[in-house]
């Protein structure tokens, strides 16, 4: 998983918290942007301007459930293709983050790493928050999804009748993890009402 820095740092935030419970070892790769708007979406300042996973989750956090890598560090496991995992989300993904893996230019370990999954047919998702988006913005968004990611924009349903701001986060959540092929909470799916007239096959 990995966090850059666009509008939407509550997501990641809640996205990390899923898939802890889903009790999976998550390698974390966080962004200096992303610092910046965590301390601007979330009033978080990290100590020494480093991540602090248990911080940033509000709990402790065994060190062996999130493995924390530098995103300077282009030596780390996931920039190698033999790296082996289940997949990768950037979540958010910002614009500057999708242009570099659109184009192939892997000056981070974040998109460095992205561009492995690519090469090596992996899992990728991305979701991005932007509005309104340019013409560059979508033709990088088709550009990494005919190398095979998944697109997954920070889009909110409302059938699920959110009361609160983490019944949107969470339903969120969900679409990410269904995109990860991950379980996720079930009680956030459509449930069908029964009401319509038709015929059901």
């Amino acid at each position: 998983m990995a966090i850059t820095g666009a509008s939407g740092a509550p997501y990641a935030r809640a996205l990390l918290g899923a898939l802890l419970k889903a009790n999976l070892q998550v390698h974390l790769l966080v962004s200096q942007a992303a610092l910046l708007v965590m301390r601007e979406e979330m009033a978080l300042t990290f100590e020494g301007n480093q991540f602090d996973a248990s911080f940033y989750l509000g709990h402790a956090v065994e060190p062996e459930q999130i493995i924390l890598y530098d995103e300077r560090d282009l030596a780390a496991g996931p920039a190698s293709g033999s790296f082996r995992h289940r997949g990768m989300i950037i979540c958010p993904c910002s614009m500057k983050t999708l242009a570099n893996i659109a184009t192939g230019t892997g000056g981070s370990l974040i998109t460095r790493a992205a561009d492995a999954c690519l090469k090596e047919r992996r899992r990728l998702v991305l979701v991005p928050r932007e509005t309104p988006l340019s013409l560059i913005h979508l033709k990088n968004m088709v550009a990494v999804t005919e190398a095979g990611a998944v697109v997954l924009p920070a889009m909110p349903g409302f059938y699920v009748r959110p009361k609160t701001l983490d019944d949107l986060l969470n339903h969120l959540v969900l679409k990410m993890m269904d995109a990860l092929q991950i379980e996720g909470d079930s009680n956030l799916r459509w449930k069908d009402t029964g009401t319509g007239s038709g015929e059901s096959i």
